[in-house]
């Protein structure tokens, strides 16, 4: 049995209010849509995904979420939620899967068992959805004030996937003449039966920014804390720019080494390195490869964050000392924070950058040097 995963990712996200797209903001590093992603390919079942988006531009930014996953080629959705998955299986109808899941691409957590439920629901009823009992009580209202109060027995608050035999699903859509507000409502205008599976309230859906902040809520018991340490030295030299923390400061002299030398870049990302138990920068970036002659080291701190969004982590705080006489550090150092959090991704409170000197003593104190360490915290999956 071939199933596909429709994952409706064509929302503008207007009631979250954030810049972007619902889907795209990330949830402990990762993006929402990556987290719906995955959770349906670990469920079991999913032979392939299709973002449907809302342009050519986030079709390919869909599809760079979702690189390494068995993915289609992203759909164009239209005006309404109904258009979007009709685009969908539009697309799909040349070799037409068995079954399609239709998903939220904003709902990152997916109860385990959900999908093998949804698929053997479906060897006798040609829908099936899950959906969670009504436990407020539900009030009509107008202008402030309430008009009713309406009996909540027997009422659901559906969720998704949803689940269909392909052929019946796409015929419903093509024979639609009313706006509805999910495929199962489809199914049933057009007189066949959908199951009702128990829904989850873990399978929670991002709509308002109460809501990320519930998602994050229920991540953190599954994160275990990380830290990591790094230190680094370079020579002082003529002739060499001196970037420190990605940003250049006037001095005469510069720091040597085989890439730009950002002494403090190079310990934040063996700081990060270390936190994941993933070596150093020179396992990463090895000195002997001349494809790093002179590189800008703003790539290697870039890959090093990469490396914790990969690994479903959150870089929690970054502190960072550089140690030298001179320069003085302090009027680049709000530069040098905003930098580092750019580079990171993450909000600039949680990055510190500060200096020392050793009173002289030794090559710092001589100046012919300048020395940084650091520490990261992470929070990675247990």
């Amino acid at each position: 049995m071939r199933v596909i995963a429709l994952l409706m990712a064509a929302g503008s996200g207007s009631r979250f209010g954030a810049e972007r797209p619902k889907q795209y903001l990330t949830l402990a590093g990762r993006p929402i849509l990556r987290h719906a992603a995955e959770a349906l390919l670990t469920d079991g079942g999913v032979n392939a995904l299709l973002p449907v988006v809302a342009g050519p531009a986030e079709g390919q930014e869909a599809e760079a979420v979702l690189a390494g996953l068995p993915c289609l080629r992203a759909v164009q959705g239209g005006a309404t939620r109904q258009a979007s998955v009709r685009a969908g299986l539009e697309a799909l109808a040349s070799a037409p899967p068995d079954v399609v899941l239709v998903h939220d691409a904003a709902r990152p957590f997916l109860p385990a068992g959900t999908v093998p439920a949804l698929l053997r629901a479906l060897e006798e009823f040609p829908g099936a959805i899950p959906a969670q009992p009504v436990s407020d009580t539900l009030k009509a209202g107008a202008e402030g004030r309430i008009l009713r109060t309406v009996p909540r027995a027997g009422l659901f608050r559906a969720q998704t996937p949803q689940a269909f035999r392909f052929a019946p699903l796409l015929d419903a859509h093509r024979a639609a003449r009313e706006e509805a507000t999910d495929d199962a409502a489809l199914l049933e205008a057009a007189g066949l039966p959908v199951a009702l599976l128990p829904g989850s309230e873990s399978n929670l859906k991002v709509t308002y920014p109460e809501d990320l902040a519930r998602a994050e809520a229920s991540l953190l018991p599954r994160l275990l804390p990380a830290m990591g340490t790094g230190f680094d030295v370079h020579r002082l030299v003529e002739g060499r720019p001196l970037i420190l923390c990605g940003v250049t400061i006037p001095h005469p002299l510069g720091l040597d080494g085989h890439s730009d030398a950002d002494v403090g870049l190079h310990a934040l990302c063996d700081a990060i390195y270390g936190a994941l138990a993933e070596g150093d920068i020179g396992r990463h970036f090895p000195p002997s490869d001349m494809q790093w002659k002179d590189a800008d080291s703003t790539a290697f701190l870039r890959h090093a964050a990469g490396r914790v969004t990969a690994r479903g982590g959150i870089l929690t705080h970054v502190d960072l000392t550089l140690i030298c006489e001179r320069p003085k550090i302090a009027p680049h150092a709000e530069a040098m924070r905003a930098r580092v959090a750019e580079l990171l991704g993450i909000p600039v409170g949680r990055v510190s950058v500060k200096a020392t000197t050793t009173e002289r003593l030794g090559f710092t104190g001589r100046g012919e040097g300048i020395a940084a360490q650091a520490a990261a915290t992470l929070l990675l999956p247990a």
